[in-house]
């Protein structure tokens, strides 16, 4: 007896939005095209995926107005990827899914904004690799590339606050220590300057919060604002939930000037130590 086809229902938006993305290389795709792979060799590479399939999911997204294709090369013609608008929405679903499963798949559901087996797997595997290219809201003004010209010190924070934190926020193990990381990089910060390394500080907060911060505690440095998660999902850094946001959990990358990272420091648990790893190691 043939089996009834499932037709998802037309009042409901996730049956809808399965429609779209009806399996697990559909999302994958999306989520290795917001990190910047884009290009059809560099997909089935990082997939471990036919070319057959990866083929009809291409197409699949590129009719559902997902991704758009981008010429590269002329002769012969090759394209390469990108996400459209409606695509990239998708970065917030990415997020909560990765968050989702570092809680209540690889850890035991507890809250947390300290480190696991695998989300540590996953940021030391970040070295060697390139950052994509990509411009914050910044508290010096306007917007501002994660990377600098020179070799940029960016350290990953949770949530600073000129008001008292969310309910909870003290119970969270890890999440406290924000205001004192800022203020000893702000301290050092001539140190580092001097050795002509440049600091970052991001965090998933709004432009706004971070700017009354920075304000209150004469921080020089660029604090950027990733409250769209687009360098979360671009790297797929680890987040936790916090006052209902999600929330960096406290990192440092040493990026090169051409943007490859050369070291990772995670978890970060004593935050003095840690400044002063990110000058040692930038200046090495």
């Amino acid at each position: 007896m043939p089996q009834a086809s499932w037709i998802p229902e037309s009042h409901c938006a996730v049956a809808q939005s399965l429609a779209v993305l009806s399996d697990a290389w559909d999302v994958l795709l999306v989520r290795d095209l917001v990190r910047g792979i884009r290009r059809f060799d560099q997909l089935t590479a990082e997939l471990g995926i036919s070319r057959k399939v990866l083929t009809e999911r291409l197409r699949k997204l590129e009719v559902h107005g997902l991704i758009d294709r981008h010429p590269y090369q002329e002769a012969p013609v090759r394209f390469e990827y990108r996400l459209t608008p409606r695509g990239a929405a998708l970065v917030p679903v990415l997020v909560a899914l990765q968050d989702w499963g570092d809680r209540w798949l690889l850890g035991d559901g507890m809250p947390s904004a300290q480190d696991d087996p695998a989300t540590s797997a996953r940021l030391h595997g970040l070295v060697g690799t390139r950052v994509p290219e990509l411009a914050l809201p910044a508290t010096t003004g306007g917007t501002l590339d994660v990377v600098a010209e020179t070799r940029t010190v960016l350290f990953g924070y949770p949530m600073t606050v000129t008001q008292p934190p969310p309910e909870g926020w003290h119970d969270i193990p890890g999440a406290s220590g924000c205001t004192l990381e800022n203020r000893l990089f702000r301290d050092a910060h001539a140190e580092f300057q001097s050795k002509g390394l440049a600091v970052r500080g991001v965090s998933t907060q709004l432009p706004a919060q971070q700017r009354a911060f920075s304000d209150h505690e004469g921080v020089l440095f660029p604090l950027l604002s990733d409250a769209k998660l687009e360098l979360t999902a671009a790297l797929r850094l680890p987040v936790f939930t916090g006052g209902e946001t999600p929330r960096l959990r406290r990192f440092i990358l040493i990026v090169d000037p051409d943007r490859t990272v050369h070291s990772v420091l995670f978890p970060v648990v004593d935050i003095p130590v840690a400044v002063q790893w990110s000058l040692a190691t930038a200046s090495s």
